[in-house]
């Protein structure tokens, strides 16, 4: 039997419940507290799932939470995980990591120090389909990825988020609030990123919330919400990634990869699952098949929520002494990437990444199984 991991929270808002709702569907986690600095939304959330509400303080004193998962906002990220490890404990936060790159080696340097790992969000790139793709990918099937696309856009969140502030803030966007899933998905199929361009803009300075309770209320907009970028991979692929709160409809796939044998439909790397597609020299051909993989399997209406699954596999690779999936490695070079790419809309020029990473390991049915409870 794996050996459980005691699970702390930081951060009662909307995404705590889906950690809390997830979590017992994975081994070697039990998360067992919530804390925030509103201190009756914890009790609340603490109350609904059945665990105990802490303070900050007290949740990091406490000898059962060895893994605290930050979900404060984005600008808080790196103050809170940094506490989190000089505490003791490891830690796993939500996307995007930290909001710079010296931010995020500091972290880095604690961690090492201590013995401690660090994780992050997203770990949809876990999922059944582009796990799928992975495999495809990585037996050749499409020949070697030489280019590609990646659209992710929409008209924001004021529409329906019943406090939409922050995501127009600087830590927040399109590129650092939905880029995290795109540009993981992107590093976990090709490799590191070796440069970046892109131009940025802002077309409007407030939005008009219409969403309840706030109905009526204007926010100022202070980052770009249309981002065209260009990433250049160490491998030599080539994908544009387009990323906009600006844009009310449109008919781009979500992400399309293109091989010197044939093409790749990658499902929305916002998900788990989705319809893979691929054709060879042009023509439509078959998934291969004895692909089973349960991360695929729609668990939530139609979706594949699979949420928890890095969490997971962090938890077991501490107790097995390996490499976790979700590493901090991976998340920091993700953070350059689309730094990188909002600096260069500023600048108008290329950036070179000093960081790189390792792909990680893939993640096939079997193991995927192994992770689940």
């Amino acid at each position: 039997m794996t050996k459980k991991q005691g699970v702390g929270i930081i951060g009662a808002g909307n995404i705590s419940a889906a950690y809390l709702k997830l979590s017992p569907n994975f081994v070697g986690i039990e998360v067992r507290a919530v804390a925030d600095i509103n201190v009756d939304a914890a009790k609340a959330r603490a109350e609904e799932f059945g665990v105990r509400a802490e303070t900050v303080d007290g949740l990091l004193a406490s000898d059962d939470i060895s893994i605290v998962i930050n979900l404060t906002i984005p600008a808080a990220h790196f103050e809170v995980s940094k506490r989190i490890l000089e505490a003791g404990k490891h830690v796993y936060s939500e996307k995007p990591y930290v909001l710079s790159l010296e931010e995020g080696s500091e972290l880095a340097k604690i961690a090492g120090a201590n013995n401690l790992r660090i994780g992050s969000a997203p770990d949809t790139f876990m999922g059944g389909a582009h796990q799928h793709v992975r495999h495809m990918i990585d037996q050749g099937l499409l020949g070697t990825i030489t280019s590609g696309t990646a659209f992710v856009m929409g008209h924001g969140m004021e529409d329906w988020h019943p406090n939409p502030d922050f995501f127009y803030q600087p830590g927040a966007g399109p590129i650092l609030d939905i880029g995290p899933y795109y540009v993981t998905n992107l590093v976990q199929l090709l490799g590191a990123v070796k440069r970046v361009g892109a131009i940025t803009s802002t077309p409007s300075s407030e939005r008009l919330i219409t969403s309840e309770p706030r109905n009526g209320e204007t926010i100022p907009v202070d980052t770009p919400t249309t981002i065209h970028s260009i990433l250049e991979f160490v491998s030599g692929a080539v994908i544009s990634l387009v990323t906009s709160w600006d844009v009310w409809e449109h008919t781009h796939s979500n992400m399309e990869l293109y091989g010197t044998q044939g093409t790749v439909h990658v499902p929305d790397p916002n998900f788990f699952g989705g319809d893979v597609r691929i054709t060879k020299r042009g023509e439509a051909i078959e998934l291969p098949g004895g692909w089973e993989h349960p991360f695929a399997i729609a668990n939530d209406g139609e979706n594949a929520n699979y949420r928890c699954a890095g969490l997971s596999d962090m938890a077991v690779a501490i107790t097995q002494g390996r490499a976790h999936r979700c590493s901090q490695e991976l998340a920091l070079h993700v953070v350059e990437v689309m730094t990188s790419i909002l600096s260069s809309g500023e600048k108008g020029q290329f950036i070179e990444m000093t960081t790189s990473c390792e792909r990680p390991a893939p993640l096939n049915p079997s193991q995927a199984k192994e992770l689940l409870a």
